[in-house]
């Protein structure tokens, strides 16, 4: 929730906006959206703001990208000087804790609980996270992309450092970038927040329903305003070293994903519980390959940390 406050904050500021004014109206739309009582306009208006976040795809076309270095950086993986580094296994982590959290297991479950979807809707589900999947590997892929282009070789410590650069460059790629930047963390927090809810719903026996209203689930939403204030609290601290608690909490989400995927493995294995929907081998198969591969790189990190002269 920090960091998704952190993206919005150090967006709005590349337009003047100071960030207590960026958090005080996101606490507003936020509480907003959930305080209303349904689950269907809460997901309209996530997805209003997921078509947004697909404002990076035409930046980059804008800039006429040469597409020959493009499809040989992804098609010929390569690693930057200096081998296998701790600096290199942190930003693989920073990256997989980015894409793959463990919140993202406990926001899916639960939204489907509160969609009300029925064992008939289960591939109208698969489809939407099949689809959802690939639109944020293009959209991370179009990032990426942009600030290669535009900023090679460049220092960039974070999203907001590389849209004041587009700025200067063309003052309209610098405002789209800083879009996406508020969008994405716009995303992830209404997201986030009510993760936590539905999870600390489940664990206390709370009501913990979007289409409850706030008399009948005063805890729900009681600990959902506390979270969205704690974290925007926390941001607007003089000195906070934002860009490191970014880093630092994919870095944690990748370390705790392991034990989330590993249980999530078992029920899925578990007949009694998954009947007909147990996993086929294949599943199997890729679902422990993701876990071990996650371990692996967090092994590595740790191991370049204590020791790092020993995988150069």
């Amino acid at each position: 929730m920090i960091t998704e406050f952190i993206g919005m904050t150090a967006a709005m500021s590349i337009f003047g906006v100071p960030p207590v004014i960026t958090v005080v109206v996101a606490w507003i739309i936020m509480g907003t959206m959930v305080l209303q009582g349904r689950y269907w306009t809460w997901e309209k208006v996530a997805l209003l703001f997921c078509v947004i976040n697909l404002i990076y795809i035409p930046a980059a076309l804008m800039i006429n990208p040469p597409v020959d270095k493009i499809l040989h950086g992804a098609l010929i993986p390569h690693f930057p000087p200096g081998g296998f580094t701790n600096e290199l296994f942190f930003l693989l982590m920073v990256n997989i804790g980015t894409t793959i959290a463990p919140w993202m297991v406990f926001f899916q479950q639960s939204a489907v609980v509160d969609k009300g979807m029925q064992e008939k809707d289960m591939i109208w589900g698969k489809i939407d996270t099949g689809i959802g999947s690939l639109l944020t590997v293009v959209v991370a892929a179009f990032c990426v992309i942009l600030t290669a282009t535009l900023l090679p070789g460049q220092k960039i410590d974070d999203a907001a450092t590389a849209a004041l650069k587009f700025m200067g460059i063309n003052k309209y790629l610098g405002a789209c970038l800083a879009i996406g930047l508020f969008d994405a963390g716009f995303l992830g927090a209404i997201c986030i927040s009510l993760a936590s809810s539905w999870a600390f719903g489940e664990v206390f026996g709370w009501a913990h329903s979007l289409n409850h209203k706030l008399k009948e689930a005063p805890w729900f939403y009681a600990y959902y305003l506390f979270d969205l204030l704690l974290a925007g609290t926390i941001v607007l601290i003089p000195g906070a070293p934002l860009v490191l608690i970014t880093l630092f909490v994919q870095v944690i989400a990748v370390t705790l994903l392991p034990g989330a995927l590993v249980f999530l493995i078992l029920l899925l294995n578990d007949e009694e519980t998954m009947g007909r929907y147990k996993n086929t081998i294949f599943q199997n198969v890729a679902n422990i390959g993701i876990t071990v591969m996650i371990i692996i790189v967090s092994t590595l990190y740790g191991i370049s940390a204590l020791f790092p002269n020993l995988l150069k």
